[in-house]
């Protein structure tokens, strides 16, 4: 049962390397994480009484 907990582990960090990697690399492999941008209008009642 040690030994599993101690394979998860490793597992979660090996991920988490990989999720910290893939974040500094994504841009220079041409992959974009920016949001895409539009403009949203809704009119506003000030003073509505």
């Amino acid at each position: 049962m040690g030994r599993l907990i101690k394979y998860l582990f490793y597992l979660l960090v090996l991920a988490g390397v990989a999720l910290v990697g893939y974040a500094y690399l994504g841009p220079l492999l041409g992959v974009d994480f920016s949001p895409r941008q539009m403009e949203i209008r809704a009119p506003v009642t000030l003073n509505a009484e």
